[in-house]
């Protein structure tokens, strides 16, 4: 009978076992060995999450096509204005030209300035003198210059050799000279000769050499160019 005291107690241990597990098998709990972490839902975390209307890549913004260069061919530019009051010549190099405006009488006035790249001209000059022209085709130039308190359209074409655009700067007897002579494609000459600031008409030039008598003493007109 002493020895049946250890029986009972295995006993009284495997029911309390058996009791257990039928418990955990009614109520459906789980212990925490056997936990296993939920299937993951495939949707992206919020801060992965692409937002609405974003691009998935940067694209660059359209390039503005840059204005087409109208190219103005070197070299002298002469006509008279359209009410042929006056003469105009134009001097172009590269991107820069020179004006001479000119009635042969006491009107006139030098200008200088840029050839921009659509082909049009902003020349200016001094007394708050202006000329704006542009490029018509590859031989023509139409605009229009402010002189004093006169405007002059104009409309001029791209000249020979034999014609052209001149200037003198000298000093006879003690006066100083300023001249500037436009030759027109016809062979005529418009120009005024200046004598310590004061204007007259200036006397021919020979288009070929550029000489010129002033009051008896021979000078030479020279080509003007940017």
């Amino acid at each position: 009978m002493k020895r049946s005291g250890p029986l009972l107690t295995l006993l009284a241990g495997l029911l309390v076992g058996l009791f257990m597990l039928s418990l955990n098998a009614t109520t459906g709990e789980k212990s925490t060995s056997s936990y296993v972490k939920p299937p993951s839902s495939g949707k992206p975390s919020p801060s992965t999450k692409a937002s609405p209307g974003t691009p998935s890549a940067r694209t660059s913004a359209p390039v503005s096509p840059s204005p087409a260069r109208t190219p103005v061919p070197g070299g002298v530019y002469t006509g008279r204005t359209d009410d042929d009051s006056s003469a105009v010549a134009i001097t172009v190099r590269d991107d820069k030209a020179i004006a001479y405006v000119c009635d042969g009488h006491n009107i006139e006035s030098w200008l200088q300035g840029d050839v921009k790249d659509d082909g049009s001209l902003r020349l200016t000059g001094k007394g708050g003198a202006s000329l704006d022209g542009k490029v018509k085709g590859t031989k023509e130039i139409r605009g229009t210059a402010h002189v004093g308190s006169g405007s002059y359209a104009f409309t001029i074409g791209r000249t020979n050799k034999s014609s052209g655009l001149y200037r003198a700067n000298s000093t006879v007897a003690g006066a100083k000279i300023e001249g500037g002579w436009i030759v027109l494609p016809d062979g005529k000459q418009v120009g005024i000769l200046k004598r310590d600031g004061k204007p007259s008409p200036a006397p021919r030039i020979d288009p070929e050499t550029g000489a010129v008598t002033v009051d008896g003493q021979q000078l030479t007109a020279r080509p003007v160019t940017p």
